[in-house]
């Protein structure tokens, strides 16, 4: 097992990564704002643009200047277990997640990079270029958004509410989601897309995002990152937290929350 980077080493390492979530947002901002977006099919069925070839090239190429760790990238997934296996401390970065949002142009699309250490994210920057807002968390440096040029730490809510701040996903809700909302009692539910759910969690606007359908790695990295540090967690339906490089990349269903999701 790696020995564990401490927070002064992330704290070096995070204002760089923050620029490079920029300059890759910039990259996505060039495709987007030209109107029209002609998007092609992977092996998966799920889109992808220019834009995300785009933002995954500026990141692969910022990356590799930055440290040298592996990088894991959804448009470069194909690498075998057999070689992540023994990596212990490595990259895991979704160019443009929210694709769909991005191709109905609803503003609700992020760049996310993270930063995995024994199975477990330590950094994570979230970007939403078309909004102007950022989101960045370090393990032992806190979490923070900057929004309107204004750099604030954040939290999950310290208050328990009357009603259930529910943030659901825009193109992924499903008839699980529908009964688990059902059964949840007094509550309000949002609907965004992208790991923007994450973030409203982390800065106390929503108190839980329950995940009930297929999610990859690369979608829940950073924005977990940023919960955790922002005093939430993100654990699956055994409680656990989100682990990552596993031999099967898909994550379980899962829920972010304010407090251990059982507790809710």
């Amino acid at each position: 097992m790696a020995d564990e980077l401490t927070p002064d080493q992330l704290a070096d390492l995070l204002p760089t990564v923050v620029s490079l979530g920029r300059m890759a947002g910039e990259a996505v901002m060039e495709v987007y704002l030209r109107g029209e977006i002609e998007a092609g099919m992977k092996q998966d069925e799920s889109p992808i643009t220019e834009a995300d070839l785009a933002s995954h090239s500026v990141i692969v190429e910022g990356l590799a200047r930055i440290a040298s760790f592996p990088v894991l990238s959804e448009e470069s997934a194909q690498i075998p277990y057999e070689e992540r296996r023994s990596w212990e401390r490595y990259w895991l970065v979704d160019p443009l997640d929210g694709t769909k949002e991005f191709i109905k142009r609803t503003d609700e699309f992020t760049v996310n990079i993270a930063l995995i250490e024994n199975g477990y994210p330590i950094l994570g920057v979230v970007f939403a270029p078309a909004i102007d807002r950022m989101y960045f968390a370090a393990r032992g440096c806190g979490a923070h958004r900057v929004s309107g040029g204004e750099n604030s730490r954040i939290s999950v809510s310290s208050t328990v509410q009357e009603r259930i701040r529910v943030v659901a996903s825009r193109s992924h809700r499903g008839p699980e989601l529908d009964a688990y909302l059902e059964k949840l009692g007094n509550h309000e539910c949002v609907s965004m897309g992208s790991s923007l759910k994450f973030c409203l969690v982390a800065e106390g606007s929503a108190d839980l995002y329950p995940r009930l359908g297929p999610t990859m790695e690369w979608d829940t990295a950073a924005a977990q990152a940023v919960v955790e540090e922002a005093g939430g967690h993100v654990e699956d339906l055994e409680g656990s937290r989100l682990r990552y490089n596993k031999e099967d990349l898909h994550n379980p269903w899962f829920h972010a929350s304010r407090e251990p999701w059982h507790s809710i």
